[in-house]
């Protein structure tokens, strides 16, 4: 029996609990899946603005979910063999804490994990405008190797609804993790 792949997600404050929730959801729907979450202080209450959803119902979508300041989950050490990570949405606060190296919850922690250990790491990063300091800090992180996949909105596949936008920013993430998918509307030539 293969082993399933474990992707661990961080939910964290910036606005765009949806496109956490769109994601989680679909990774749910694949069974060689195993997600691990980790949900903001922040998040929880983004997640009360921005969803209709309670906590616990969103909590319920992980396989497995942690603590924010549980620093002893098994996701917090390179010993867990996870095959990456996706923080969505990224605060700057987060994007800044993992491009320096402070650990101060689970999600930096694991992410800094995820890097030594030279695994997939993804930042979803929404905020806008950036300024110079985000900017540094998410190309110091690229040039780390992490992926930085902004929600940037693609209007080739004609999308009608907000869903449709959220499933085609679903699609990038999932491509990057190597799952495969046909969420969002993919490109077909002309």
């Amino acid at each position: 029996m293969t082993r399933k792949k474990k992707i661990v997600i961080g939910i964290t404050g910036a606005s765009g609990t949806t496109y956490a929730i769109d994601l989680v959801k679909k990774l749910r729907e694949i069974p060689s899946v195993e997600t691990h979450g980790v949900i903001s202080n922040w998040a929880k209450q983004n997640l009360k603005l921005e969803a209709d959803m309670q906590l616990s119902e969103l909590e319920n979508l992980f396989d497995y979910h942690y603590p924010i300041n549980d620093l002893g989950a098994q996701i917090a050490s390179g010993s867990f063999l996870v095959d990456g990570m996706v923080i969505v949405p990224a605060s700057m606060k987060t994007v800044a804490a993992i491009s320096m190296g402070y650990s101060d919850n689970l999600i930096s922690r694991a992410a800094d994990v995820t890097l030594k250990e030279q695994r997939k790491l993804i930042i979803v990063p929404r905020e806008t405008p950036l300024s110079t300091i985000h900017l540094e800090n998410l190309t110091k992180l690229s040039r780390m190797g992490v992926q930085v996949i902004p929600p940037v909105p693609a209007f080739y596949n004609h999308p009608q609804t907000i869903q449709d936008l959220v499933d085609h920013q679903t699609m990038k993430i999932l491509d990057a993790l190597a799952i495969d998918n046909d969420t969002g509307g993919r490109w077909k030539g002309e």
